[in-house]
């Protein structure tokens, strides 16, 4: 399965996060989730400017390849269950036939591919018009940060209702990295 995904992202401050939950999210609770992340030791799925984790969001577990598009990421998906999850944190990458694929095409073999290590968040998540707003909270590697996403339907509607989020919050715009980027920045600074 592929989906082309289409998200803005700004980094907040831990005041800011609080804040915009208060306002947004007052009874709800959030949902966890674990990335775990996957790379050559060569940094080849980097340097394709692709990247690779397993989510973990209740008790399902699906591999996701991302890969640039003009605008945008494509998203290809495949599931797995606990205990294909389970070999693949124990470097027994056993590849699908939707990622396997794209992998392919980049000449990345899947026994090259190694598990690095993982991030939480707590997200909280609302529908607006076409728009998704998310607030993600993220521990990893003794780090922590905060994060505001807006995922659209098109590049020109979500670009314009995210700047006036940030306009009408009057949080400044600090362009974030994705998660995976951020999570390998901490090993690389270790």
């Amino acid at each position: 399965m592929q989906e082309l995904e289409i998200e803005f992202k700004n980094l907040l401050t831990k005041e800011q996060y609080h804040s915009l939950k208060q306002k947004w999210f007052s009874d709800e609770t959030p949902q966890s989730q674990t990335n775990y992340y996957f790379e050559t030791d060569d940094f080849k799925l980097k340097h394709n400017q692709a990247a690779l984790r397993v989510r973990k969001k209740g008790n399902q577990y699906v591999a996701t390849l991302k890969q640039p598009q003009s605008e945008g990421l494509l998203e290809t998906h495949d599931p797995l269950t606990e205990d294909e999850a389970q070999n693949w944190f124990n470097h027994q990458v056993a590849l699908k036939d939707n990622i396997k694929h794209q992998l392919q095409q980049m000449n990345i073999a899947e026994d090259h591919i190694n598990y690095k290590g993982f991030l939480k968040t707590d997200r909280l998540e609302k529908t607006e018009s076409n728009f998704t707003i998310v607030l993600d909270h993220s521990e990893y590697n003794g780090f922590e940060d905060y994060e505001l996403e807006v995922e659209a339907p098109s590049y020109e509607e979500g670009l314009a209702f995210f700047q006036k989020l940030l306009n009408d919050y009057h949080i400044e715009q600090k362009p974030s990295t994705n998660k995976i980027q951020r999570f390998f920045q901490t090993l690389t600074n270790a």
